[in-house]
């Protein structure tokens, strides 16, 4: 019998070998408990050879029955119509119930449960009938340019903002405003065009993982219809100046593609559809509109450009984007003028709350109060009065978008004014915005700042906040 004295006095006697446990005061009245059995001496390595290896019996592996059925909930526990239940590349859509029944699908592959407003939800294989519970879900979220996302003191500083206040989300330039895409693409169309810009992250899927693991929400932002690289990579695809014979430029010089030709709509899904891989939450279509600055009698489309036209081509683009994307397990966001809250024509851009509804999760109004040039009903000076240009228009939208499913989160003005007194938009400004967003029901906010240089003083800190 062997033993080892700690430092208390206590000597450990080795119960594997068949002894017992003793204080030094029963040392000497110890007596075996057991004897140790021989050890066992192995026969020779060829009595084993091909010997069938015993193994544990691994447990029966669980699959989805024949037919899925379920019912998805909100917190209340009210039943959750139109929630999207993807499973095995498929997307389907509840009742009014909240009831889904689903056949034909992989029986081992997982399922996502996703509906606007509400945190997406995973689930693996089976045998019960479901019922699920979904959380609410505010997205607040700050905006990183083609630049600035790859620059990591601007990148930090954000990332360091979303770590200490309310900010969780980040949207991302995917495709900027001239048509660069920010990560080494694969799409064939963007590479033949030159889209790989001059500012390509290498370790792009690093930074998504580490996004990931710090639970920020991803947005990618596609600029649609605004892009320099496809219009001079392919004329034909491109807006082209009458005067000229050229792609059209704006007031930036920059060249637009068609909206009304279907292959620039399928130029942008395949980028959205690669977004989506790189495990985006959400994929959010700027630009998606016609444009409206520049020489516009000189502008000339595929198809005659009137208030009959434009809405089917937009509408129509965002159908085919939805229909392709919904399946992938993202949300799909499209980003609409202010003014489109008032208006009840097409604002000549394309964009009609009532068209654009049923093909969205999300509506983004940028509902900066410089953008309100005449200003709404009852305050004709916006910076004035942010607090109801954002609510008044964040009210007016979801109550023209209310038949269909789509929620609506804004962009708010983070930067100087530069249409009426030119004043700084700060601490006073900013949370004025927030409150009239929260105030109106979004579900969730986004800060615009072309610098990405943001009020940090106007966020709550999480503490405070009780974001996580």
């Amino acid at each position: 019998m062997q033993g080892i004295v700690s430092a208390n006095g206590l000597l450990i006697v080795a119960i594997l070998s068949g002894y017992a446990l003793l204080s030094p005061s029963e040392l000497a009245r110890a007596t075996t408990v057991a004897r140790p059995l021989p050890v066992p001496t192995p026969g020779p390595v060829s009595d084993y050879v091909g010997r069938p290896v015993e193994r544990a019996p691994e447990a029966p592996r669980v699959t989805w029955p024949k037919t899925i059925t379920g019912q998805i909930l909100d917190a209340n526990r009210s039943p959750l119509e139109g929630a999207s239940v993807v499973i095995g590349g498929v997307e389907h859509l509840t009742n009014a119930e909240g009831r889904f029944t689903i056949e034909g699908h992989p029986p081992d592959a997982s399922m996502l449960v996703k509906r606007p407003g509400f945190a997406r939800m995973k689930l693996s294989p089976t045998r019960d009938a479901i019922e699920l519970v979904m959380q609410p879900q505010l997205v607040k979220a700050a905006y990183l340019t083609y630049f600035g996302i790859g620059d990591k003191g601007i990148r930090g500083r954000v990332l360091d903002l979303a770590a200490r206040t309310e900010l969780n989300a980040v949207v991302i330039d995917v495709k900027g405003d001239r048509g660069w895409i920010v990560y080494r693409t694969e799409v064939p169309e963007a590479l033949a065009v030159g889209a790989q810009g001059p500012a390509t992250l290498k370790d792009f899927d690093g930074l998504m993982a580490d996004l990931k693991s710090r639970g920020i929400y991803t947005i990618a932002r596609i600029v649609t219809f605004k892009d320099n690289v496809l219009a001079n990579g392919r004329p034909d695809l491109a807006i082209i100046d009458t005067r000229t014979g050229r792609p059209w430029i704006d007031n930036e010089k920059l060249a637009w593609v068609d909206p009304f030709r279907e292959e620039v709509w399928r130029y942008n899904v395949a980028i959205a559809r690669e977004a989506a891989s790189k495990g985006f939450d959400e994929i959010q279509f700027d630009y998606v509109r016609f444009p409206t600055d520049g020489k516009l009698g000189a502008a000339k489309y595929s198809s005659p450009n009137n208030k009959t036209t434009r809405l089917p081509a937009i509408a129509g683009f965002l159908g085919k984007a939805r229909r392709e994307l919904g399946p992938l397990g993202v949300f799909v966001a499209a980003d609409v003028f202010g003014y489109t809250a008032f208006n009840d024509n097409d604002t000549d851009i394309g964009q009609r709350i009532e068209e654009l509804a049923p093909h969205l999760d999300y509506l983004c109004p940028m509902v900066y109060p410089s953008g309100y040039h005449v200003g709404i009903p009852g305050f004709r000076n916006p910076v004035q009065n942010p607090y109801e240009v954002v609510r008044e228009s964040v009210r007016l939208i979801q109550h023209r978008a209310s038949q269909h499913r789509v929620r609506v989160r804004p962009w708010l003005q983070d930067f100087k004014d530069y249409a009426f007194d030119r004043r700084i938009f700060g601490v006073t400004e900013v949370r004025a915005q927030i409150k009239g967003a929260d105030d109106a029901g979004a579900v969730g906010w986004m800060l615009w700042n072309p610098r990405n240089d943001y009020t940090a003083s106007a966020l709550r800190q999480k503490e405070a906040s009780g974001t996580k």
